[in-house]
């Protein structure tokens, strides 16, 4: 199978790129917008321009039969590379984390996807892929959910990448709606500040837009809450986040998504302050399986810098998928409920990554 990355030289596109290179049957092509330098041992290297007039041109030049689409960010973007991959009829899978792009996918593609008879998948990556997998595995012993919070917290020395950066910066400030005690409330990018522990210790956290809180909602029935948190490892750093969101907020004109090199910079130096440990947490309440009021809990550690590989699992896992011969129907679809809880634990023992779950 011949797998081309769009943006296979950035952060998460090299990860995947030199992951899938070390499986059999699989071609690996990572392309770049500019003259691409050199690649890992096994990886072809093309020039792709998604912004080119000629893009879907140079895409079927290539002649893929799965296009994995990395370069964020994804807020604001089109479907345009979904749209020339199926045009070659190729399979299409992106790492989107832009709450519209997600929610907007399977309307915008899934025309094109079902008459090209291939699948397309949005939001393959941390988030809603592994979220979703972690609420049905943890959904399963209780008899309903009525609220899921869910808290990333990235180590400081991990890769950040200008493109997240920008996205994160994106929604500062910006107003948006999660789901609360069953109505749309409206929140505000790097606000709605609380404290939050994990096992590695405690750290503030704020309010982020996701696809999750568009999704999750319809996906479980009768949940009354979901609420999303980033937290950084540096209070000073989020504490900045949380002063541009602000004053963003109140209106002032800040273009602080200019500003994503310079932030990318700042966190490179402040970098003594922090650890090479990140993690991910997701807490659900309701009913247990007894009938009484109960919760579950999940948590995940990522040491030695190996948090930005976990963005990268889901598409390397579909991609693996789509090699062995998976049968899914053609079509568009959100990646929540493609890949299990225990598939992503088959790739977290690759980079020494823990979970636990309780019940409290």
């Amino acid at each position: 199978m011949r797998v081309v990355v769009i943006g296979g030289l950035g952060n998460f596109g090299a990860r995947i790129c030199k992951r899938l290179s070390q499986e059999g049957g699989i071609e690996v092509i990572a392309t770049s917008r500019h003259r691409p330098g050199a690649a890992a041992e096994n990886i072809q290297t093309a020039v792709v321009d998604i912004d080119h007039v000629d893009f879907a041109a140079q895409l079927k030049g290539l002649a893929p039969d799965l296009v994995i689409h990395c370069a964020g960010p994804f807020q604001g973007q089109d479907y345009r590379v979904a749209l020339a991959s199926l045009a070659c009829k190729a399979h299409y899978v992106d790492l989107a984390d832009g709450r519209d792009f997600v929610a907007g996918f399977v309307k915008a593609v899934g025309p094109a996807a079902a008459l090209a008879g291939r699948l397309a998948i949005s939001g393959a990556s941390t988030l809603p892929a592994l979220s979703s997998a972690v609420i049905d595995s943890l959904q399963s012993s209780m008899q309903n959910i009525d609220a899921v919070d869910i808290v990333i917290a990235p180590g400081q020395h991990a890769p950040r990448g200008v493109a997240t950066l920008a996205a994160v910066l994106g929604y500062a400030g910006q107003a948006f709606r999660w789901w609360q005690d069953g109505v749309w409330r409206t929140v505000y990018g790097w606000q709605e500040l609380k404290r939050e522990k994990f096992s590695f210790g405690s750290r503030l956290a704020a309010a982020c837009d996701v696809p999750d809180l568009e999704l999750l909602p319809d996906r479980y029935p009768g949940i009354r809450s979901v609420t999303f948190r980033a937290a950084l490892e540096v209070s000073v750093q989020h504490l900045a986040l949380w002063t541009l969101g602000a004053c963003r907020r109140m209106g002032l004109p800040i273009p602080v998504t200019r500003w994503a090199v310079a932030f990318d910079r700042i966190g490179t130096w402040l970098n003594w302050l922090g650890t090479d440990t990140g993690g991910m947490t997701v807490r659900l309440s309701g009913i247990d399986a007894a009938g009484q009021p109960g919760f579950r809990y999940w948590e995940l550690v990522a040491g030695k810098n190996h948090g930005p590989e976990i963005p990268c699992m889901a598409a390397v896992i579909l991609a693996k998928k789509l090699q062995r011969g998976a049968e899914w129907a053609a079509g568009a679809k959100v990646c929540m409920g493609m890949i299990t809880l225990g598939e992503f634990e088959h790739e977290f023992a690759r980079w020494d990554i823990h979970t636990r779950e309780s019940d409290s």
